[in-house]
């Protein structure tokens, strides 16, 4: 049967991104942390990473300038008032707001981010992490993710 309109796609160059995580390297981010890249999307500003936390390290307060999607691998974290175990889910919208976040264990998540983060201390603007920042960091991974 013929489908009722054309879904063949415009763009057929976009294609699927292929990254065998469990042959790439992890990029450390900073003392006791660790990052696997495994999208960016310059169209979206959309990106998911591997993240591994060692237990003690803490991430500066942020905000979200997009919605996330977080999943705990394995470990515990420390978020705001709450602590997220193996398994657990968690949706951040886009103006989220929170404190440090603390690896309470040794800690690996599946975090997708929809843009920016903003990094700031009580008295100054620490950083910022979108795609472009998450693009350089996987040129640094090896092997090279494979589309």
């Amino acid at each position: 049967m013929a489908l009722p309109q054309d879904v063949n796609p415009i763009n057929s160059e976009v294609m699927d991104t292929l990254v065998r995580a469990s042959e790439t390297d992890w990029v450390q981010t900073a003392d006791k942390a660790f990052t696997k890249v495994l999208y960016t999307g310059s169209e979206s500003g959309s990106w998911a990473v591997l993240f591994r936390w060692l237990k003690g390290y803490v991430a500066a307060p942020h905000k979200h300038l997009s919605g996330s999607h977080t999943f705990i691998l394995s470990g515990k974290l420390q978020v705001r008032d709450g602590v997220l175990n193996a398994g657990d889910y968690v949706y951040e919208a886009n103006g989220m707001l929170h404190g440090e976040t603390t690896a309470l264990e040794d800690t690996e998540y599946l975090f997708i981010c929809n843009g920016p983060i903003i990094f700031f201390d009580d008295e100054k603007f620490l950083g910022y992490t979108g795609w472009e920042e998450m693009q350089r960091m996987a040129e640094q991974q090896s092997p090279t993710p494979r589309g």
